[in-house]
């Protein structure tokens, strides 16, 4: 991290190409109400166990639920993105944002990273280099020096928080639930979005159901096992697994 760094948006489009958007709750409900597709993307880890990263432990706790798996626990992460393998269905042919002042908080976050425990580096974007020599100062040393922008990533991380309950409610209701291990992958989905918009809309969902790790390697396997923790490495039907 360098002791200043400058951004300014050039408008070039490409961090609104080829980007699945993490959402809020409400911003999911939004995005199937005008028939984009959602993608649900799973991790999951076991307490001070396998997938736990030490170094992050309070925030992969606040932003986890946890599940019954097998005769043990799991606390598990979900993500609701919309759904860009290309250009993003709101960018229009000048490649602006049609939903400028209704776009996604991350949108609205933009270099900036999410995950405290995640540097911003400029080689990371997809920004030209021009963007990162133009604009206010972004960051100070560590520090995000607008308070606005401060302000947004706490409320993204809040989001993140107060929502996983429900998401993981949402998953249960549609059937989602064998997750990837964090660290080792992801599970993907794609859900039917008139089941997804009308499980978002139903004032109770079901219970806690079973849950299930998807886990290639053997000794992973075993040690997740022995913790009393169902898994599987089956070919897929209903998801993708995306391993590390």
């Amino acid at each position: 991290m360098t002791d200043s760094l400058r951004f300014g948006c050039t408008g070039c489009g490409k961090c609104c190409t080829g980007h699945h958007v993490p959402l809020t709750l409400a911003e999911a409900r939004r995005w199937a109400q005008d028939a984009g597709q959602v993608i649900v993307l799973l991790e999951a880890f076991v307490s001070d166990g396998p997938g736990m990263p030490l170094e992050q432990r309070d925030h992969v706790l606040r932003r986890s639920h946890p599940v019954p798996c097998g005769t043990g626990e799991a606390r598990v992460s979900v993500t609701f993105a919309a759904f860009n393998p290309g250009r993003c269905r709101n960018l229009d042919e000048n490649d602006l944002c049609t939903i400028y002042d209704q776009r996604p908080l991350v949108c609205r976050i933009y270099p900036v990273e999410i995950n405290p425990h995640i540097p911003l580096r400029p080689d990371s974007k997809d920004c030209p280099p021009q963007a990162w020599q133009q604009g206010p100062e972004l960051i100070h040393g560590t520090q995000l020096v607008d308070a606005e922008l401060a302000a947004l990533v706490q409320a993204s991380r809040q989001a993140d928080r107060d929502d996983i309950a429900s998401k993981v409610a949402v998953c249960q209701a549609l059937g989602m639930t064998t997750s990837a291990l964090k660290g080792n992958g992801f599970t993907a989905y794609l859900p039917n979005m008139e089941a997804f918009a009308t499980t978002l809309a139903q004032a109770s969902l079901p219970d806690a159901a079973q849950w299930t790790l998807h886990v290639q390697d053997e000794a992973l396997t075993t040690t997740l096992q022995g913790l009393g923790l169902h898994t599987t490495k089956e070919t897929p039907l209903y998801y993708a697994f995306i391993g590390f």
